[in-house]
């Protein structure tokens, strides 16, 4: 098998960013874990929120990383020019 220039691994494999399996079934398992435990989870976030609110977002954004993948970050560069409503329909046109 030949590969080209700026080819790596197998071409046939999976996708970049692809979870494996162990890391696919973690993440269902404990999705399931939260969903079955939903009014627990509840009270328990409302208790820690009583005491520290802070706390309680920190809990919640812990596990929403199990519930949903990490995004990766983008960076975007774009420049603002000022231009009157009339100025910007007319660029339409």
């Amino acid at each position: 098998m030949t590969f080209k220039k700026g080819q790596s691994g197998n071409p046939k494999g999976k996708a970049a960013g692809t979870p494996n399996k162990a890391t696919r079934e973690f993440r269902e398992t404990i999705r399931q874990l939260l969903e079955d435990n939903a009014e627990n989870v509840k009270l328990w976030l409302s208790q820690v929120a009583a005491d520290d609110p802070n706390k309680a977002l920190a809990h919640i954004a812990q596990l929403a990383e199990f519930a949903a993948p990490k995004l990766s970050r983008t960076e975007s560069h774009l420049s603002v020019e000022e231009k009157s409503h009339e100025e910007w329909l007319n660029g339409l046109e």
